[in-house]
């Protein structure tokens, strides 16, 4: 708390903005620890959670404003058993969304920028023999279901980032803003572009950062 009202003073908030703000983070503490038993440490702004009983977040967790985490259990006729799991240590900005038909699987120490995406599944399926057709509404159009999502520990994640159905990310990556993950990125790499592709990996001899070639 202490450092985070250096930073609001740094920011030119006055004396009963610094009280008013403090009060509502420590009402917000309380209000996710006793409805969700979470020990979210801060979400600044306004949260949309669904799926509760889905959702497993650990220590230290914080996120700014417009947060959206949603374990999808039903949609039209589908019924669904996700599970979101996010580790110790999370922090993310603005606008982050995650949503899981079957698992989104977050390690510890992670780091995220504004306007994420995290999501194992889509509105239609575009990858098997019997591809869901532009002749129907997108809204109507089934739900995939078949793939997951897993982010390691210690892994940092850029602003304006999609990581979609199938994405695994190893430890200690870096992806960057953005990017859009498809498939693995192997751990203690650097990957960016559409989709992202791994441009720099860690030398633990060297102790750097070392170029690929694309």
């Amino acid at each position: 708390m202490k450092k985070f009202i250096k930073v609001l003073k740094r920011e030119n908030f006055n004396f009963l903005s610094l009280i008013f703000l403090a009060v509502k983070l420590k009402l917000r503490r309380i209000y996710y620890k006793k409805l969700f038993g979470w020990n979210v440490n801060t979400i600044l702004g306004p949260a949309y959670i669904r799926g509760k009983r889905h959702i497993t977040i650990g220590d230290n967790f914080n996120c700014r404003s417009n947060l959206w985490i949603e374990a999808v259990t039903e949609f039209g006729d589908q019924k669904f058993n996700p599970r979101i799991i996010i580790g110790n240590n999370f922090g993310a900005s603005d606008f982050l969304h995650i949503a899981a038909t079957n698992l989104v699987d977050i390690g510890n120490n992670v780091l995220v920028g504004s306007k994420v995406l995290i999501t194992d599944h889509l509105h239609g399926d575009y990858r098997s023999d019997f591809p869901s057709s532009p002749d129907e509404s997108p809204h109507d159009r089934k739900l995939s279901t078949e793939r997951l999502v897993i982010i390691e520990d210690n892994v940092l994640i850029g602003d304006n980032v999609c990581i979609l159905p199938g994405a695994r990310i190893g430890f200690g990556a870096v992806i960057g803003a953005n990017s859009v993950v498809t498939s693995d990125i192997p751990p203690k790499t650097i990957a960016v572009g559409i989709p992202a592709r791994i441009v720099k990996k860690y030398c633990d001899a060297q102790k750097k950062w070392i170029g690929v070639e694309i």
